[in-house]
């Protein structure tokens, strides 16, 4: 009986010749004999492609493209009918806010999940001044300073300041499951309460306070309640974002008072600058223990609270707040059946724990860390990327090969890449279990929410967020928390100028 082998030969040295636009491959398959077949992959070279896309008349086309982007189209469909034109999901346009916050509104825009990558990469990309994209808040609503989200991983404070937000999480790892608990259990009491007297009950004002409370229990030490902060710390978190985020943000008013108001000019810092002192002096008596690391790492005392505030207020309060509504509306979404398995899941494990919740016990939940990863993907709560091209630049869609020369604007809408339809299967829906198993962690490197891979480990040398691993810890302890302690949810779903508006219409307690 003759055997016929077949298998695949990867030959480095073949790979090692061709560049990397060389990324589409072909099987050819040579017979050497009767008894053995080699299948060889040939690499196929994908067109070189202009760049399609203009950027119009100055001053017209920019403001175009921005009544487009917030009111004639939207966001998404904004995106989709260039994609269609110009048949390419990388193109030419005007980001806003354009005229007059923004001096230079031109982009090469990144919609797939092969280009978007380029972003992460430090090598490539400058990050200088681009966390908020084509313009720059003023540093009057920071304290003066420059802060770690707008430095470049090569100038010598990002790497002090990056070092002193690993300190803070570290320090204080041990007080974050518990301080959870404290918190959100006083959350949950409010719901049940409210729904018992109303029948519905929204989410995201409670969840607001309860995210502040949980940070400052957990990372600082304080309860904000029990000081002269109070109950105020969300709200003037959110009048000193507005300030900040104005220019990229519609608040629904009508179209021209909405345009001429957040996006034609910059409201003044004044206007936030009693209400910013309220955070920074909150910030500052509790920060003691991290102000002798940060003389340490040679940050003075007031640069490290303006750094420990943004951190706090803006990236992990800013994600919570954006994410946990939308992860609520996704598990809702997801119907009886899902929520019944996380239940049963979660339940089953922390009752194998000792009733407590682990880390240990968390990682044996798989559906429960999917369900996070599949809210991540589909509802990233940073949804912008930029970087700037620091040389010239082949970047590569599926579909084609693009020339970018050096100090072009680069900028990435994830939504797009990471719903990639040659990525993932189903990539618009909220699929639960999608990263269960071996061949669904195989797809975790193409989550991007935390600006880098899931895969991949921030560093003082990338820009991928501090607390990628927090944010993650925290995401599983909501929905272990709640589930624990209720089997079922209806909400309704409205929108904000941030996420999604929820409202809880059915609530089943265990």
């Amino acid at each position: 009986m003759a055997l016929t082998s077949s298998f695949s030969l990867p030959l480095p040295s073949l790979h090692q010749k061709f560049p990397s636009k060389y990324s589409t491959f072909r099987p050819i398959i040579v017979s050497l004999s009767d008894k053995s077949t080699i299948v060889v992959t040939q690499p196929i070279k994908l067109p070189t492609r202009t760049i399609p896309g203009d950027y119009g008349l100055p001053g017209i086309g920019p403001w175009k493209d921005r009544l487009d982007y917030f009111y004639n189209q939207g966001k998404n469909d904004f995106f989709e009918s260039r994609i269609a034109k110009y048949k390419s999901t990388i193109f030419r346009t005007n980001m806003p806010p354009g005229p007059f916050i923004t001096s230079n509104p031109k982009v090469v825009v990144l919609l797939d999940g092969k280009s978007f990558p380029v972003l992460f990469d430090v090598s490539k990309v400058e990050k200088k001044d681009l966390f908020t994209g084509t313009f720059m808040p003023s540093t009057e609503l920071t304290g003066g300073y420059r802060i770690l989200s707008y430095l470049d991983p090569s100038e010598p404070n990002h790497e002090k300041l990056k070092k002193l937000m690993f300190f803070l999480l570290s320090s204080r790892r041990d007080h974050v499951i518990p301080e959870f608990h404290e918190t959100y259990t006083e959350l949950f009491e409010t719901l049940d309460k409210e729904m018992e007297e109303k029948g519905t009950v929204g989410f995201n004002s409670g969840n607001d306070q309860a995210a502040f409370n949980f940070l400052a229990r957990s990372l600082f030490g304080v309860n904000p309640v029990e000081t002269k902060l109070g109950t105020d710390g969300p709200a003037l978190i959110g009048k000193w974002v507005l300030l900040q985020l104005h220019p990229v943000l519609t608040l629904g008013l009508p179209k021209f008072l909405d345009d001429v108001l957040l996006h034609t000019f910059r409201l003044p810092p004044i206007l936030v600058k009693k209400d910013y002192q309220r955070l920074y002096d909150f910030f500052y008596t509790n920060s003691a223990d991290l102000f002798i690391e940060a003389d340490k790492l040679g940050i003075s005392k007031d640069e490290a609270c303006h750094n420990l505030l943004f951190a706090t207020c803006f990236n992990s309060f800013g994600g919570m707040k954006i994410f946990f509504p939308n992860m609520l509306k996704s598990i809702a979404k997801a119907g009886v059946e899902i929520q019944t398995r996380l239940a049963n899941e979660i339940r089953s494990e922390v009752k194998s724990a000792g009733g407590k919740i682990t880390m240990s016990a968390m990682e044996k939940m798989p559906l429960m860390k999917s369900v996070v990863y599949e809210a991540l993907r589909i509802d990233p709560p940073v949804a912008s990327q930029y970087g700037r091209a620091k040389q010239d630049l082949e970047i590569e869609s599926h579909d084609a090969v693009f020339e970018v020369k050096k100090g072009e604007m680069l900028f990435g809408y994830q939504p797009f890449a990471t719903k990639d339809p040659k990525i993932f299967d189903r990539p618009g829906e909220f699929v639960a279990d999608r990263f269960v198993g071996e061949e669904g962690e195989k797809l975790l490197k193409h989550v991007l929410w935390s600006n880098g891979p899931e895969t991949e480990t921030p560093t003082v040398g990338n820009k991928q967020c501090a607390g990628k691993d927090f944010v993650v810890m925290v995401s599983r302890l909501f929905v272990t928390e709640f589930f624990l302690r209720y089997d079922t949810l209806n909400v309704d779903v409205g929108t904000s100028a941030l996420g999604s508006s929820i409202t809880i219409t059915f609530l089943k307690k265990a």
